[in-house]
């Protein structure tokens, strides 16, 4: 998925470092708490010099405002996601999600509904093109089609978005003269 206008682009080892923060809910900076270095050394070697490019993508994270650092008592120096590091998280997450194709298509077509008010048109154009993205084909403005099961998908762009009410997911067994989307999604 192509970059988001607006959105923050970070390395691999960035978002490793975000989805690891996520997963513990707080990370010790190593080089100032060396007792954290005990969970991760069998990942890098201490000697490596790849916790030094760890530690420089953490301090960059800090910088764009994806973490935050906060003195704890008798733990040291530790960091944790803020909103703007688990809306971009979330962001990547969903990127490298797919719907996948089963073996035989069971007949029925999943139809995404969705009446989003113009003040939250940003919201509506960019579910537009997460639904491009699936691989969903547009039926109508507001009406998308996808002949595979995806309702986890669905679930998890109406959290990201904060849509649940405005979008409706419906399993349809048939759609009036489909030949053209069963061409489209290759089922004849």
């Amino acid at each position: 998925m192509g970059r988001v206008r607006g959105s923050i682009v970070i390395g691999e080892v960035g978002k490793v470092v975000l989805k690891t923060i996520a997963v513990a809910g707080v990370l010790t900076i190593v080089m100032v708490a060396p007792n954290c270095a005990q969970l991760l050394k069998y990942v890098v070697p201490r000697t490596s010099r790849k916790w030094y490019y760890i530690n420089t993508v953490v301090q960059r994270c800090i910088d764009k405002g994806l973490l935050k650092k906060k003195e704890k008592e008798g733990i040291g120096t530790v960091v944790r996601l803020t909103p703007k590091g688990k809306t971009l998280l979330a962001q990547y997450e969903l990127s490298s999600v797919i719907i996948k194709k089963p073996k035989k298509w069971d007949g029925k077509y999943r139809i995404i509904i969705f009446d989003i008010k113009e003040k939250r048109r940003r919201t509506r154009d960019m579910l537009r093109v997460w639904l491009v993205h699936l691989g969903f084909v547009r039926l109508q403005q507001s009406v998308w089609v996808h002949p595979y099961e995806c309702q986890e998908i669905i679930t998890l762009l109406k959290a990201y978005f904060h849509i649940g009410k405005d979008i409706l997911y419906i399993t349809a067994d048939s759609i009036e003269h489909d030949q053209w989307l069963r061409e489209k999604f290759n089922l004849t």
